[in-house]
């Protein structure tokens, strides 16, 4: 009796560890699927610049939207000679070519720049070094226009200068803010035409005020920015 209990447990413990394996390794057998843990996905919902949620995304899409229409692209090109022959002032080079070398062809130089908008009636502010020398002067607004320029007036030992375009229409003007009421550490956005790319927006912050004894210009007092500035963005936002 006690051989025959023997014999039976020990079928019972075979058959459950084989329904264990074949169960786990090959469950179709079985007719039995695991079960598949349980993923939720919430799609987040999409919150326009502006607007107040839960928790509201900082943007200054707003900001960027009011200033962009009125900073301008400037394009300039000037007459430059050709660099004079290196044997133009030998005797015996002379002889032969006579003042053929002094005949350099004439070059154009381009140049760019950004500007802003100051007034509606087309008055554009920029940098001086943007305009200077130039012989021809094109404005490129953010709509696509472009127009020509001419020079009102301009300062060097302030490196300011102001441009005046004719256009259809009065045209958006850029919105002046008073430096009494800038701080260190505010946010400030650069807007222009770096390198020549295309209007861009950069951020950063207000790192220092009345920045002075440079050596850039005769009357100094900067406002120092972190915010990416490269060649182009010469007198824009």
């Amino acid at each position: 009796m006690h051989r025959l209990w023997m014999i039976f447990a020990q079928a019972v413990t075979v058959s459950v560890a084989v329904l264990f394996v074949v169960s786990t390794l090959k469950p179709e057998w079985t007719n039995e699927r695991p079960a598949l843990p349980s993923v939720t996905i919430q799609e987040a919902a999409s919150t326009p610049a502006g607007t107040t949620g839960e928790r509201p995304v900082v943007s200054y899409a707003d900001a960027a939207r009011v200033a962009l229409p009125a900073v301008v692209h400037i394009f300039t090109s000037k007459e430059v000679k050709a660099q004079r022959h290196p044997f133009a002032d030998d005797p015996l080079f002379r002889h032969f070519f006579g003042d053929r070398l002094d005949n350099r062809p004439q070059q154009r130089a381009s140049g760019l720049g950004s500007g802003v908008i100051v007034s509606p009636e087309g008055y554009v502010l920029t940098n001086n070094h943007v305009i200077e020398a130039a012989d021809e002067i094109e404005v490129a607004l953010n709509d696509g226009r472009k127009l020509p320029a001419r020079i009102v007036g301009r300062d060097p030992e302030s490196d300011l200068a102001v441009l005046q375009i004719k256009a259809d229409g009065k045209l958006k003007a850029i919105t002046f803010g008073r430096t009494e009421h800038l701080h260190v550490g505010d946010v400030v956005l650069a807007i222009g035409n770096p390198f020549g790319v295309g209007q861009t927006v950069t951020m950063g912050i207000v790192s220092a005020l009345g920045r002075s004894h440079l050596g850039i210009n005769t009357f100094e007092d900067f406002i120092q920015t972190d915010a990416a500035i490269n060649p182009g963005n010469s007198g824009g936002a």
